[in-house]
């Protein structure tokens, strides 16, 4: 079984895979008389197929044990998928390259307070997992006709481990 180091969450090292949703670094702006920051086009959203529309919808997901037995990855063909933490918790962030239309080896990224990050259409990412608790997670990803859902289960699951400390 590989064993796989989770590192820090960054832009750079996340760029292939889609956006990282964060402040720092953003290009940001005044509204509405100067009461509020607006933090501009943190990420590229997606939607291609038939009657293809944006969502936004709210998940609660459930903590995963570690080290993490990876499995399964999935991406989505048709829409990227952005998830934006709304507690400052943690959590993993799998991706893989493609190669030649199956994931390739995996990488591992534990976010930051007040990361989240965007899928880009395509891309082999796994799924939803935070660490340490219950956590709720605005996403943004597509509706609309046709198969939007690949799955991909591994010969051998992967081991990922977090970073000490976390």
């Amino acid at each position: 079984m590989t064993s796989i180091a989770a590192q820090r969450l960054t832009r750079q090292a996340f760029a292939p895979f889609g956006d990282v949703i964060e402040t720092e670094g953003a290009e940001s702006f005044l509204i509405n008389g100067g009461k509020c920051r607006r933090f501009h086009d943190l990420a590229r959203v997606e939607a291609a197929g038939d009657n293809a529309r944006v969502l936004i919808n709210l998940f609660r997901g459930q903590p995963y044990d570690f080290p993490l037995r990876l499995a399964m990855v999935e991406r989505h063909p048709l829409g990227s998928q952005a998830f934006m933490p709304l507690t400052p918790n943690p959590f993993l962030v799998v991706v893989c390259p493609d190669e030649d239309g199956k994931p390739g080896m995996p990488q591992a990224f534990v976010t930051g307070p007040g990361q989240g990050v965007n899928y880009a259409r395509g891309t082999w990412h796994g799924v939803l997992t935070p660490i340490g608790g219950e956590q709720e997670f605005l996403v943004v990803d597509r509706g609309g006709d046709g198969g939007n859902l690949e799955e991909y289960f591994f010969p051998e699951p992967h081991l990922i481990t977090l970073p000490d400390p976390l």
